[in-house]
């Protein structure tokens, strides 16, 4: 079973790096996370007693405790804080709402460019848009690929907006992390490990969409993938699951949200688009979800869905989208979140003392939900 070293709260640096070293000379591998409150080093891989026994001597070490999650470095257990960071100057998770909004599929320049300036002017955040699309049919549109990619990164640069869209190749992720900010797993490659642990080998962030008959718990276990090899910028959204409802394409399973943050310190969205299928129905479920607590939502919007390539009958009208966004502002204040927190990009560079997992320094940052909140065993 895996371990974490609970540091005392005036653990010198010097402190934690011997934790870490020793682990490491124990052939473990060392995950570090630093909180507001907290300090804890991870020590994965196969534990004997003496192990234990030899971390307890060193100096600053508070306890020692098992990890009982199978998902471990998403865990609750391992950092107990909400994980917040930054992609192109928005801040993601926490109390920060961030909406992802755009096209399904990039179709052409002039159409990115429209909704793209539409969604902007409306408050979202995150401008998507698909340059390689998974079908259920060969035979309908798979996407502009590489001429797709360098018009989404045109247009993020231009309106000043980080970028989202979906990587289907491991062979792909390099030439895919040029053109965007932020990499998509889709449900269909939720559980494509090759693919997860070649994206968590870059600094990208990752958003990780469920499976249309995954659990919870396999969500979990495929983010693991991406934070094992040491990429924590990961985003799990709820996409929607399967069920006897024939009303809807897919069923928004706006209980995972919760469930999830109760488990989990990642940011988690919602994508009403894709479970709904009918764009009526897609307010009210971005709605749902942002009051559940999610940090944010991907919603599609075309100013012409009617000749939409992909998705156009669950694609968002604009002067809709603009009402939708004042009403998740509303709805957000009413929880306690605020949507849209852009912040000057200079600050993915800062050095804020955080340090990640993977031991390099990052811009990271937790937010505590109350420090009087202890973990698992009423360790000081």
């Amino acid at each position: 079973m895996d371990i974490i070293v609970v540091m005392k709260p005036g653990a010198s640096d010097e402190d934690v790096h011997r934790v870490m070293n020793r682990i490491g000379e124990l052939s473990l591998t060392p995950h570090l996370s630093r909180g507001a409150h907290r300090t804890i080093v991870g020590a994965m891989g196969e534990q004997t007693p003496r192990i234990r026994e030899q971390l307890e001597q060193l100096p600053g070490v508070d306890q020692i405790m098992a990890v009982t999650d199978p998902h471990k470095l998403a865990s609750r257990e391992f950092h107990e804080a909400d994980t917040i960071f930054t992609a192109k100057g928005v801040r993601i998770g926490g109390p920060y709402v961030s909406i992802i909004a755009g096209p399904c599929a990039i179709e052409s320049r002039a159409v990115l460019f429209d909704v793209g300036a539409i969604v902007k002017n409306a408050g979202a955040a995150i401008l998507r848009g698909g340059a390689f699309k998974p079908r259920t049919s060969p035979y309908t549109f798979q996407g502009m690929g590489i001429e797709g990619l360098e018009i989404l990164k045109e247009a993020g640069d231009r309106l000043g907006m980080p970028t989202i869209t979906e990587v289907m190749d491991p062979r792909d992720v390099g030439t895919v992390c040029e053109y965007t900010d932020i990499l998509q797993i889709g449900a269909r490659n939720m559980q494509n490990f090759n693919l997860l642990m070649e994206v968590g080998q870059v600094d990208k962030p990752v958003l990780i969409k469920r499976g249309m008959a995954a659990t919870t718990t396999d969500l979990l276990m495929s983010a693991e993938y991406v934070l094992s090899r040491g990429n924590h910028r990961v985003i799990l959204c709820e996409r929607g699951i399967r069920t006897f409802s024939s009303d809807v394409r897919f069923t928004l399973d706006v209980s995972a949200v919760p469930v999830l943050q109760e488990r989990c310190h990642l940011p988690v969205f919602v994508d009403p688009s894709h479970a709904a299928g009918k764009r009526d129905l897609v307010p009210p479920l971005a709605l749902a979800g942002i009051a559940a607590g999610a940090s944010g939502a991907l919603i599609e919007v075309h100013s012409c869905p009617d000749r939409a390539l992909c998705d156009g009958p669950q694609a968002v009208l604009p002067q809709r989208f603009d009402e939708l966004m004042e009403q998740i502002r509303q709805v957000a204040q009413i929880i306690g979140n605020r949507v849209n927190a852009p912040v000057d990009p200079a600050m993915e560079d800062d050095a804020d003392n955080t340090v990640p997992w993977s031991g390099v320094k990052s811009d990271v940052r937790t937010v505590d939900k109350d420090p009087r909140i202890r973990l698992r065993g009423n360790h000081a």
